[in-house]
């Protein structure tokens, strides 16, 4: 089964100025991101704004995506949703439009205990074919509900197809613990940018990054630095990286991402209400700071 590694790129939603998705801006951004030497692929996840879409919309996105990929790179769908129902019909569609996998984060707002945590990601799991590889998405910050190791050892125990997790909190004591999940056989992807080199120090596969669907480079440095084994030269890498990362608040502005990448020739469009752009003021500062980096 396939598995993420290396830079995986959460992508943004481009929508115009009347809410609508631009799917061409969709396949431009695709291609950029490929060209630019990204491993992975990885729409509709938090950076894709993906609660902000309905299910017809992220069937087209993945759609989009994965035909204008061409098998280029690995492209996993996010799939998570508000429902059950909702995440197994997207899991699906993934699955029946030849995207490599999917990722589904912890159901939502409500508490969910470990017997429905379980429960939920069976269901999920055993909606696919069980050679489709599955994900889990541990996001505890914005989704409430973490995901502990024995939870994620029960759920493998049922369902080989779980062969990983995206962790996006940044507790580096919890990452090595889920390395250790399924007697070490499960792949661990980190989405705290700014850590990418100390997680793949650590042993981890790789990250899911918003903020490499901008500036990819710096990102893709790393990772080919260290698998060369020049170490140094990957701290400096993760160095510009993370000056990037901060300079884009670490994604806690989806418009930062979509006005850097409209600013480098790819269209990237606007957020979804209730979300706002920038205001005229926080571009002008924007362009300011990115233009040593353009």
């Amino acid at each position: 089964m396939k598995k993420l590694f290396g830079v995986i790129t959460a992508m943004t939603t481009p929508f115009d100025d009347s809410g609508a998705i631009d799917y061409s801006a969709l396949e431009k951004q695709t291609d950029f991101l490929i060209e630019k030497g990204v491993d992975c692929l990885y729409p509709c996840g938090t950076t894709g704004e993906m609660y902000l879409c309905n299910a017809k919309e992220r069937e087209k996105i993945a759609e989009t995506v994965v035909k204008k990929a061409a098998g280029r790179v690995t492209v996993f769908i996010h799939v998570g949703a508000m429902t059950q129902e909702e995440t197994i019909h997207l899991g699906r569609h993934a699955q029946a439009i030849g995207a490599d996998g999917i990722g589904v984060v912890t159901p939502s707002y409500f508490t969910v205990h470990d017997r429905a945590m379980v429960e939920y990601y069976k269901a999920v799991c055993q909606s696919v074919p069980a050679d489709y590889p599955v994900y889990a998405y541990a996001i505890p910050q914005l989704a409430h509900n973490g995901l502990s190791c024995e939870v994620l050892d029960e759920i493998c125990k049922a369902c080989p197809n779980l062969v990983g997790i995206k962790y996006s909190f940044a507790d580096m004591s919890q990452l090595l613990q889920y390395q250790r999940v399924n007697n070490g056989n499960f792949s661990v992807v980190f989405g705290a940018d700014h850590l990418f080199l100390p997680a793949l120090t650590m042993g981890c596969d790789g990250t899911v990054s918003g903020c490499s669907g901008p500036f990819p480079e710096a990102f893709v440095e790393v990772y080919k630095q260290f698998k060369a084994g020049n170490m140094e030269a990957a701290r400096k890498a993760q160095d510009k990286a993370n000056d990037l990362v901060w300079l884009m608040k670490g994604g806690a502005d989806m418009s930062i991402f979509k006005n850097i990448l409209t600013l480098r020739g790819i269209p990237g469009g606007h957020v979804r209400k209730p979300l706002l752009d920038l205001t005229e003021k926080e571009l002008a500062t924007l362009k300011t700071q990115v233009a040593q980096y353009l």
